[in-house]
């Protein structure tokens, strides 16, 4: 049963209350963990990361780093290392908010259970209030038709904007915050499309959308209204400024009407789906285990291991390795080898940088979780391009995450996990 407004809103900020308290204890109480990330950081040779650590509040830095030792059944546990971790601290979470998308797309369609209906099904959408658009091909599938399997393989290898937008339709935004919600991610706030400027009532109205098996018609869902105001009903002012029909705007630009997600919860999720036997059955997300089996394919696919499209013949962008993995290569264009996978989701928006990966070397038998966040804003100015996106953010995520690596190559361990499951053949051959 749903909660009502008034009483969600309540139960809500009391949980929020305890919660913060909570992790306040913890960050007191964990000093050396929070040591940890630093000494591995401060024991490499590097401009940035110095530059970075020397003013963590400027740069609004969060860290969580998880290790993860198997015992004698390969059963793996977790020691988390947290560094400026806060749900307090907002972020503008851009492309990261596809991740829990995608996952909630594939459950919705188990969930419905209609025969001959999957993510490969094709899937049409209509038009039925303001702003909304139409699709009824994609000529980047072999198909030529849309699925949320195409769409889910497009927001992981090159974080396509327009694949996350029809997904986030299909579902609706009473869904996507309910099942979060339920399933304990509280730190969440899931309420608009990307890259299109839509008003926060065109938002809570999300387009018709069919599937089909051929010209059979396996489901139909109508126009869906959310009922509630999922926005936060209190401003974050951020910043000095921001350009506005190509005006700068000289105030804080307000984020309170925009998608939110922590680190924590972020985190969490890549290990429900990673590991989803070792997390309480009420944080899983309800797939099964091909569905498992296509994610671990599409998350740590590669532009050049792909098919349909062929994304190294599109001379349009350099969709180099580290197009969508910041961590260890995301300020290099070089290849990354066969032996690493990156299993992740990126954002990239306002001077925000976010990466959340489970990382893993399958000739070293090396695997730990890494989630952080970076802003470089220097003039504190949103919508004018102005980022230091290439001289600050991608090179400290870059280094952030060769500094855990090399870490945790050293690190003991009393198992050596076996890695097979992630041993995954992708459309094309890697031939790095």
């Amino acid at each position: 049963m749903k909660l009502t407004d008034i009483t969600y809103s309540l139960f809500t900020f009391l949980v929020f209350i305890s919660w913060s308290c909570t992790q306040n204890e913890q960050q007191t109480e964990n000093s050396e963990e929070v040591n940890l990330i630093v000494d591995i950081l401060q024991s490499r040779e590097s401009p940035v990361i110095d530059s970075v650590l020397s003013d963590p509040d400027r740069y609004q830095i969060q860290i969580l780093y998880t290790q993860i030792d198997r015992d004698e059944n390969n059963n793996p546990s977790f020691t988390e290392y947290a560094y400026g971790v806060n749900p307090n601290n907002y972020f503008y979470p851009a492309s990261v908010v596809k991740f829990p998308v995608a996952l909630l797309a594939l459950q919705k369609l188990d969930e419905l259970g209609i025969e001959g209906l999957d993510k490969y099904s094709t899937m049409l959408t209509d038009s039925a209030f303001e702003g909304q658009t139409k699709v009824r091909y994609d000529s980047t599938s072999e198909s030529r038709l849309p699925s949320v399997a195409h769409y889910i393989k497009k927001i992981f290898i090159v974080s396509d904007n327009d694949a996350y937008n029809r997904l986030y339709e299909f579902l609706g935004q009473d869904y996507i915050n309910n099942e979060l919600y339920e399933k304990g991610y509280e730190d969440v706030r899931i309420v608009h499309r990307l890259a299109i400027f839509n008003n926060a009532e065109q938002n809570r109205n999300t387009n018709p959308v069919m599937f089909y098996d051929n010209a059979k018609l396996l489901y139909q869902q109508d126009l869906v209204s959310s009922p509630r105001q999922w926005e936060y009903d209190q401003p974050i002012p951020l910043g000095e400024g921001f350009i506005r029909n190509d005006s700068l705007i000289k105030e804080p630009k307000d984020f309170g009407q925009n998608n939110f997600i922590s680190v924590a919860n972020l985190q969490a999720m890549m290990k429900s789906v990673i590991f989803p036997e070792a997390v309480p059955e009420e944080q899983r997300f309800n797939l099964s285990e091909e569905d498992y089996d296509f994610l671990y394919q599409y998350m740590s696919q590669l532009p050049r291991e792909t098919t349909f499209p062929d994304y190294i013949a599109d001379t349009t962008e350099n969709f180099y390795d580290s197009y969508s993995k910041f961590f260890m290569y995301g300020d290099k264009q070089e290849a990354i080898p066969s032996n690493i996978r990156i299993f992740n989701k990126i954002g990239m928006a306002y001077g925000f940088l976010t990466d959340n990966a489970y990382i893993l070397d399958l000739e070293n038998n090396v695997e730990f979780f890494l989630t952080a966040v970076i802003y470089v804003n220097e003039n504190q100015i949103f919508n004018d391009n102005v980022y230091e996106y290439d001289k600050i953010g991608l090179p400290f995520l870059g280094e952030l995450g060769r500094a855990i690596y090399e870490y945790e190559i050293v690190r003991e361990r009393g198992f050596q996990p076996d890695l097979s499951k992630f041993k995954v053949t992708y459309d094309k051959e890697d031939n790095s």
